[in-house]
């Protein structure tokens, strides 16, 4: 019964945070908080339901489910980092460097700096040490 109770909560609120991550999908304005629907909240969302089903299949069935841990783990592996890439040329087509905050320090936005500028200003801060 508590099993029951337990599966059935984890499917209900897998079920809420993917129609709100779905709802911001399609009704947020700006690509940029568009982004933080699918990353986070339907996430959330489709985790929910593979763990209420692992544990349907081990309390129920009486099986340990590899197969839902998996893929869990690979689905809050990737979505941010996919999120992360998308936010990222998201940055880099629709800013230019100049139109940023300052960073308090002599190097640019770290995703706007090239190796051989970085390379340069790291040479640059050694050769400071050193003498």
């Amino acid at each position: 019964m508590l099993v029951e109770i337990l599966i059935a909560a984890c499917l209900v609120i897998s079920g809420i945070f993917g129609l709100v991550g779905s709802f911001g999908l399609i009704k947020l304005p700006d690509p940029m908080m568009r982004l933080h629907a699918p990353t986070k909240a339907t996430t959330l969302g489709v985790g929910g339901a593979l763990i209420a089903s692992m544990l349907y299949f081990y309390f129920v069935v009486g099986q340990f489910s590899f197969h839902e841990l998996m893929i869990t783990l690979f689905l809050f592996l990737t979505a941010p980092i996919t999120g992360h890439f998308v936010a990222k040329t998201h940055l880099h087509l629709t800013c230019k460097p100049g139109d940023l905050p300052p960073t308090a320090t002599d190097r640019p936005w770290a995703s706007y700096e090239s190796d051989a500028e970085r390379a340069r200003i790291e040479a640059a801060a050694e050769g400071e040490t050193a003498g």
